[in-house]
């Protein structure tokens, strides 16, 4: 049986999605811009790795996981089921799951502000990958194959990684001024 699974299948579909978003970034680049490009890229990618880090079983070949020894429903005890340390890198997961949605805040921040909706889509955004984060604790919970666990905690480090990067996005404006970027026509 063929499995997919690990820091190796995660290296190379985060490759893959690397080039995919790249291919979206240079041609939105030719739009809006080097920043403008650059910038959707960043979000596409970072969107994409979040999935696959999250979405991918951490380890390779784990085969069959019987129903009745997979969760029925997602940990409210803040803190949870996690391991206190991540399989690809050392320190606490908790922080790993804020770092994780760092870069999608920011990107966003610098993908939307070259508008005046930007002011109003940027909030929604942010709204988004609070959706993102939940549907991704809901796949966890009901894919068993993937032995992942539902955590409300991986939802709320989420969610501030993804504010803190607002947060720098916005105190990055004045120096990528992606309002004043013009198309290269």
């Amino acid at each position: 049986m063929f499995s997919i699974g690990g820091t190796g299948w995660m290296m190379v579909f985060a490759a893959v999605a690397g080039l995919l978003a790249l291919v979206v970034g240079l041609a939105a680049g030719r739009r809006l811009g080097p920043l403008g490009g650059f910038a959707w890229f960043g979000l596409l990618w970072s969107v994409a790795v979040i999935g696959i880090v999250t979405l991918i079983p951490a380890q390779n070949g784990l085969g069959y996981i019987p129903a009745q020894d997979h969760a029925t429903s997602c940990s409210w005890d803040i803190g949870g089921p996690s391991p206190d340390s991540f399989w690809i890198f050392g320190g606490g997961q908790q922080l790993l799951n804020a770092l994780l949605f760092v870069p999608a805040g920011l990107f966003l921040v610098v993908a939307f502000a070259r508008w005046r909706a930007g002011w109003v889509l940027v909030p929604f955004g942010l709204l988004a990958l609070a959706a993102y984060s939940l549907g991704i604790e809901e796949t966890q919970l009901h894919v068993a194959r993937i032995d992942r666990a539902c955590d409300v905690t991986d939802i709320i480090d989420n969610v501030t990684g993804a504010a803190i990067g607002v947060g720098l996005g916005v105190l990055l404006l004045p120096l990528t001024r992606p309002w004043g970027a013009r198309s290269r026509r």
